[in-house]
């Protein structure tokens, strides 16, 4: 639950920022009445999210077990992969969103009568960005933990960050979103790496990866997946009591990668760097 309820805060807040300053700029720059655009375009966007959803898992549904951990593989490499460029887009574009969004949307009202169709595709895009990635995410989770209480974290996850988007653009809500996203990313970087593993583990049950299959250590004894401590190890990290030689590898080796770039201090920009004069 805990899992699929951070992801999609996480993702609801992005769309509900991203929203949020398009419908703040045009209150105040005295362009209220277009936004039944904003909202055509925020409808449009979670129709093809739902759409995407459910016709993945009815077209999954029909596959035979060895095809269906294919797909379960496939979903799950997918969903890293979004997971890390969401991460590292968010801490790289969060300083500067308001004014590429601004410039956007003035640009967008100086083109004549087509502001209103590029409007409702600056939403659009923006939300379905992130519903299609909640997609891959949320079917990822669901296929690696078989919790019932997993659609009620997600459900909880969109409620919160619809909450949290009309407070920003209400103003009542002051957060530090960088420290957020940093939070949160750090969170979805070790839930990525479990998603990884589990991706390695359905690779090898599908047929198509059988190389490194060594157990490492089995901790079934101490901490086996049928406890409260255990299920929630496998439903937040992607735990597995004996995992294989090439899931460990592939857990540490996304971790130590990812971790030393979200880590690694900025560079400033040339114009930002103090010379000193030459004496």
């Amino acid at each position: 639950m805990l899992v699929p309820f951070l992801i999609m805060l996480r993702e609801g807040l992005e769309a509900a920022l991203i929203v949020g300053i398009i419908a703040s700029y045009l209150r105040q720059t005295g362009r209220g009445a277009w936004m039944p655009a904003v909202w055509i375009g925020i409808f449009l966007a979670t129709t093809l999210a739902l759409l995407v959803g459910a016709g993945l898992q009815l077209v999954s549904a029909e596959f035979p077990q060895r095809q269906q951990e294919m797909f379960e593989a496939v979903v799950g490499l997918i969903a890293v992969g979004v997971l890390t460029w969401m991460v590292f887009w968010m801490r790289r574009a969060a300083q500067g969103l308001r004014n590429e969004l601004t410039g956007a949307l003035d640009n967008a009202f100086a083109s004549g009568h087509s502001h209103t169709y590029a409007l409702i595709g600056m939403v659009f895009l923006a939300v379905a960005r992130e519903g299609l990635e909640s997609v891959f995410f949320l079917l990822a989770v669901f296929q690696q933990s078989q919790s019932s209480a997993a659609p009620l974290g997600a459900l909880l996850g969109v409620i919160c960050s619809v909450f949290a988007g009309w407070a920003f653009y209400r103003g009542s809500l002051r957060l530090n979103l960088k420290h957020f996203f940093r939070v949160t990313g750090l969170f979805i970087l070790l839930v990525a790496a479990g998603l990884l593993a589990g991706s390695v583990r359905a690779l090898h049950e599908a047929g198509w990866w059988n190389h490194a299959q060594q157990i490492l250590f089995d901790l079934s004894n101490w901490l086996p997946l049928d406890t409260p401590l255990g299920s929630v190890f496998a439903g937040v990290f992607g735990y597995q009591p004996a995992p294989s030689l090439s899931e460990v590898v592939a857990y540490v080796g996304f971790l130590t990668v990812t971790l030393l770039l979200f880590f690694r201090p900025r560079r400033l920009a040339p114009s930002l760097v103090r010379v000193e004069p030459a004496r």
